[in-house]
């Protein structure tokens, strides 16, 4: 994508007028995505985006200069640019490259750009059918399948010079049940590190329909759940959501670094209760978040954030390792080059414990089952948040009564950590978007099923 000459070229222009560090992030990608509403094919759209940045430091200041004009010219022009914004700094001497292909322990089979979009559309039509046959309720349907193939080239001061190719295909179907009176949605996403091949392996079409179509259904003719404080189990997968926002950004340099984190200045702390192990890894072949290198350069990492209660580790950036004085993690990420990486998750989940699902309902008394939990708000520096349960059950005598709707979690990520007093076996991720700094990024969620021995419960 770049050579090696002008490479250099630019990043001594980039660090002449002082900076200490510099960086180029070269991308060209290509996204596919097929849109069905109310069974027609609304929208097949192809698109590239294709450009670079160079960024400069100078101590824990950083300027950042982005361009599609990938030429000579353009990139120098990039440099130049951050170059006049750094005066006075300490400068640096370029570490020669030591070029490398990221490890890729993945085999893309069926890359998406190979794949004729009539292949692409049967996914669609399946999904579509699928769900408009569990009821007669169902009154529209949404499948959005989308795949992309993304190249990267990072070259630094520091050496590096690495290219990497990312490939992810993903399937979402949201469908609507209505009583006529009355509407209720349901919604399925899954995806992976893969190509089209994740279709023979891991995602099948129909049940992503059916999952979604379900969820409606249950949700349609189910009373609304009663407000108050009680005991809530929240099932594997999506569950994970909360940890990922109520605990997982206060955890990213971009807010510890700078003390505006409730876990700030914590390490080696108890934040969470004894039964409770949380990881953030980018190395797990084919999953949504995993990377080879994440957006700076840096392999990435299997990093322990939280073992046995005890924090044990930030996820951090370059510039936030400076702030901190601590090594990057490969936690650098972006949305694409147009901005520049800051500390981001990746796979984020609490990690397998010993206990029977069946035993923790069974013996938490009155209290909520949360299967499938939606979307929410937080605020990292306290941990706030308040999560919408998009399938609930409530629980009585330890048995599931019967399904509510309109439930919402309400809670601190630090207390919940340390009320949770059952963790299950079967770990389960799902897959998401996650929008910060640096933009939107894929990544994982994902937990056993976890019981809290009490929570704020929403409803009526």
């Amino acid at each position: 994508m770049l050579d090696q000459n002008i490479a250099r070229e630019v990043l001594a222009c980039a660090v002449s007028t002082g900076g200490d560090f510099a960086e180029i992030f070269m991308e060209d990608r290509i996204d596919h995505s097929i849109l069905m509403r109310s069974g027609r094919i609304e929208t097949v759209n192809t698109g590239r985006l294709h450009g670079a940045g160079v960024r400069v430091f100078s101590g824990t200041n950083a300027v950042y200069v982005h361009t599609n004009d990938t030429s000579r010219e353009g990139l120098m022009n990039c440099a130049r640019q951050a170059a006049s914004a750094v005066r006075g700094g300490k400068g640096c001497i370029l570490t020669p490259f030591k070029a490398f292909d990221a490890a890729r322990p993945e085999e893309i089979l069926l890359l998406p750009t190979d794949v004729k979009a009539a292949l692409k559309v049967e996914k669609v039509r399946a999904a579509d059918a699928a769900a408009r046959r569990v009821s007669s309720e169902i009154v529209q349907v949404n499948v959005n399948y989308l795949d992309h193939v993304q190249d990267v080239l990072i070259a630094n001061t520091e050496g590096v010079f690495v290219t990497d190719r990312r490939v992810r295909t993903r399937l979402s179907a949201s469908a609507v049940a209505s009583s006529g009176t009355e509407n209720q949605t349901g919604s399925d996403n899954p995806g992976a590190s893969m190509g089209f091949e994740i279709f023979d392996s891991r995602v099948d079409p129909e049940k992503v329909g059916e999952t979604a179509a379900h969820q409606a259904v249950t949700m349609l003719h189910a009373p609304v759940c009663p407000a108050g404080v009680m005991p809530v189990v929240i099932d594997n997968g999506f569950g994970g959501v909360i940890f990922h926002e109520a605990c997982g950004h206060s955890l990213e340099a971009t807010s510890v670094a700078f003390g505006l984190s409730e876990f700030s200045g914590r390490l080696g702390q108890q934040v969470a209760s004894k039964c409770v192990t949380a990881i953030d890894e980018g190395v797990t072949p084919n999953e949504w978040g995993s990377l080879h290198v994440d957006d700076e350069g840096t392999p990435t990492t299997h990093l322990t954030l939280i073992k046995d209660g005890v924090l044990m580790n930030y996820m951090i950036d370059k510039l936030g390792g400076r702030r901190m004085n601590m090594a990057p993690t490969g936690s650098g990420r972006r949305q694409s080059y147009a901005f520049a990486p800051t500390s981001r998750m990746r796979n984020t989940f609490i990690a397998p414990g010993h206990d029977d699902e069946a035993e923790m309902i069974a013996t938490m008394g009155d209290g909520l089952y949360a299967k499938k939990m939606g979307g929410g708000s937080v605020n990292p520096a306290t941990g706030e948040f308040n999560f919408a349960v998009n399938e609930g059950y409530l629980v009585k005598d330890g048995k599931i009564a019967h399904p509510v709707r309109g439930a919402s979690l309400i809670g601190k990520g630090s207390q919940v950590l340390m009320k949770i007093d059952r963790v299950g076996r079967d770990l389960q991720q799902a897959q998401g978007m996650c929008g910060s700094m640096s933009g939107s990024v894929p990544t994982n969620v994902g937990q056993p099923m976890i019981r809290v021995q009490d929570m704020t419960v929403g409803g009526r």
